[in-house]
């Protein structure tokens, strides 16, 4: 297997697309393809698990960039890079949901896409060392789940979580009385803890329905955090609300 990092280009001007592979492909990085449309790069980011997508932010088609990525993210949770033109802030506000690492504007000179794509490698690189270094979630029972915290082992009593945030693979957990950091994505939180009550609203965000003050059709507020409710996840929010 090769050691190269694998970058998927999501670009639909062809030009400035072939253009950016060959740089990558010069500079030692392995492309796994170039795709111009949002529902192709789905597909391709599935199959071929890049490390890095670069994406561009105005995609031609159904779906945009922003869109694209959140889809992609709902599966895998592949560092992201944003290119884009258009740097208004209803966009760069809406792109800052989806955590990327990094924004290129364009037009970009080979230098600024070299040294921007070099220190989010290195970004990777200390992510995943944190990772096998500090493996924080240690067991989840019914009513609880025990993680490392500062070298030792930390309770933390289900019914006593507000929320937990997720930050590419960090989660933050909200309790009543502290906040915890743990190196962990939040796809591995939620299958581990098994708790009716542990709900995922947003890509970034599960909640506990028990401390709900307030829910609207996009939004929920727990103790005054006003928390995304992303349409892929509301019916299941809806219908577990309904059961308690």
């Amino acid at each position: 297997m090769s050691d190269k990092t694998r970058i998927l280009i999501v670009e639909d001007d062809m030009i400035i697309a072939s253009n950016i592979s060959l740089q990558l492909s010069k500079l030692g990085y392995e492309v796994t393809g170039i795709e111009s449309r949002g529902e192709e790069a789905i597909n391709h980011a599935k199959e071929n698990r890049p490390d890095i997508i670069l994406m561009d932010i105005n995609l031609k088609g159904k779906i945009d960039g922003i869109e694209t990525a959140t889809a992609i993210q709902k599966e895998n949770d592949i560092p992201l890079i944003y290119l884009t033109a258009n740097a208004d802030e209803v966009s760069f506000q809406k792109a800052k949901e989806t955590h990327p690492y990094a924004f290129i504007s364009k037009p970009f000179n080979k230098i600024n896409l070299e040294r921007t794509i070099a220190l989010v490698v290195e970004k990777i690189k200390e992510a995943k060392e944190d990772l096998s270094d500090n493996a924080s979630l240690i067991e989840s029972l019914d009513d609880r789940i025990f993680i490392r915290n500062q070298n030792k082992l930390v309770k933390i009593m289900l019914n006593d979580i507000l929320y937990i945030e997720a930050e590419r693979n960090y989660c933050k957990i909200f309790t009543i009385d502290q906040i915890l950091t743990v190196v962990s994505p939040i796809g591995t939180l939620c299958e581990n803890i098994a708790n009716k009550n542990m709900v995922r609203v947003h890509r970034s965000f599960l909640v506990n329905i028990k401390h709900l003050d307030a829910v609207a059709d996009n939004f929920l507020e727990i103790q005054r955090k006003v928390i995304p409710i992303s349409k892929s996840f509301r019916e299941e929010l809806f219908k577990r609300i309904h059961k308690v």
